[in-house]
């Protein structure tokens, strides 16, 4: 009897242990170094975010996160910029063709990094002004092209 306690009590044990791990790396707070609201040019909080495409936007403050939930589509191209920046976005192809990327071919828009195929399509980006390259990269339509969920880990 004492024995099969003690294996019951190991059981629960490694089990509560795994949760607590499982939850501790799900609930991992991304590193919001140099990542900016995506309404507003100000840092981004932690403790302001808002759920989009299976992960987390986050916010300078509460009025972002209100404009954002009463217009979500208008903000759409940052939100999308900020999943990658902050990694819960992975690149999978060229933002502009959706062919496969040549790292030499890296940029930093938007304050996010990002590969194309070609220098063709890496230097549509770098004629653009700020915000139309923004748009090229991480507009609906190039984001569904080159980007993708991340894997979670373990």
């Amino acid at each position: 009897m004492k024995n099969r306690m003690l294996s019951c009590f190991a059981v629960l044990l490694i089990t509560s242990a795994s949760v607590v791990a499982a939850n501790v790396h799900l609930n991992k707070e991304a590193d919001l170094e140099g990542v900016k609201c995506i309404v507003a040019d100000r840092d981004a909080q932690a403790s302001k975010t808002a759920e989009y495409k299976d992960g987390k936007v986050y916010f300078c403050c509460g009025g972002c996160a209100g404009k954002f939930a009463k217009t979500p589509k208008k903000f759409a191209t940052q939100a999308n910029r900020q999943l990658v920046q902050t990694g819960q976005y992975t690149q999978t192809g060229c933002p502009i063709s959706g062919g496969p990327v040549d790292d030499s071919t890296m940029l930093t828009v938007a304050g996010a990094k990002v590969a194309f195929c070609c220098g063709k399509c890496k230097a549509k980006v770098e004629s653009a002004e700020d915000k139309e390259a923004a748009n090229l990269v991480f507009g609906e339509k190039a984001f569904a092209k080159g980007f993708k969920k991340a894997e979670k880990e373990g």
